[in-house]
């Protein structure tokens, strides 16, 4: 059982990135439409904050399961899921009813940039921390 999960988490970023390639290949309005125009539009807006947001923590998770959660590689994890948001915004550009633009692409680095200082804070420098104590009993778990 574990080793399915361990599996299905290992999966969890790649899938929730093509769930985000999918999205961003339909028009802006076609999941979901607010009444409100101008409030439509702010809260997409700052989806991008919380989208990319959560493909870093997706990331994290999937380290956190092997047992490889370090600095190096939540870094790295960090650049590759702002390096996907560039990717997209770029997909975007082609897509004909999509604009891309760069403060799109910066809202999806710092939505990573969030995730990523929050998780070196409170896991990293701060070792009495709650995120540390729930991140270490899940790789205990999963170690064995």
């Amino acid at each position: 059982m574990i080793k399915w999960l361990k599996l299905f988490i290992t999966a969890l970023p790649f899938m929730y990135m093509i769930l985000v390639w999918v999205l961003s290949s339909l028009p802006h309005d076609a999941v979901l439409e607010l009444p409100s125009g101008s409030f439509d539009r702010f809260l997409k807006e700052s989806l991008h904050l919380i989208e990319f947001g959560i493909l870093h923590f997706l990331f994290i998770a999937a380290l956190l399961v092997h047992g490889k959660l370090t600095v190096a590689t939540h870094t790295l994890a960090a650049v590759f899921a702002a390096f996907y948001g560039f990717v997209d915004e770029i997909h975007q550009a082609f897509v004909p009813y999509r604009s891309a633009t760069m403060i799109d692409a910066v809202k999806d680095v710092v939505g990573v940039l969030i995730v990523y200082l929050v998780v070196q804070r409170f896991y990293f420098v701060k070792k009495d921390s709650i995120l540390r104590k729930l991140f270490m009993r899940l790789e205990s778990y999963f170690q064995g």
